[in-house]
């Protein structure tokens, strides 16, 4: 299993971006995906996640209204559009799956990419 993590970068405030999480070595669309965030000397932070057919998606209060989580099921890929971002949305931001591996469920990150937010 493997995620991988892109688009991050520096922006201004009230600016966007966009994240990509390319996913491989499991079925990708039986599994909800998600974004977490961690900014320094904070824990860790569910973001957003989002249902294996797309059809449920549940967003953390401080993005709601900002941030568009979706997926393309034939790309295995899963995206985060990031609006109006704010310079507390400086993080490190990471995609993680919980796969029935066949011999366990495990839990897998990508390893990150920045996003700092600016002037």
């Amino acid at each position: 299993v493997q995620l991988v993590e892109s688009g991050g970068g520096l922006v201004q405030p009230g600016g966007s971006l966009r994240l990509s999480c390319a996913a491989s070595g499991f079925t990708f669309r039986r599994y909800t995906l998600s974004w977490h965030r961690q900014a320094p000397g904070k824990e860790r932070e569910l973001v957003a996640v989002i249902s294996s057919d797309g059809g449920s998606i549940n967003y953390a209060d401080s993005v709601k209204g900002r941030f568009t989580i979706s997926r393309d099921n034939a790309k295995n890929t899963v995206y985060l559009q990031m609006n109006s971002l704010k310079p507390e949305d400086t993080a490190v931001y990471y995609c993680f799956a919980r796969v029935d591996t066949g011999s366990g469920i495990r839990d897998y990150w990508g390893q990150g990419t920045q996003v700092t937010v600016s002037s």
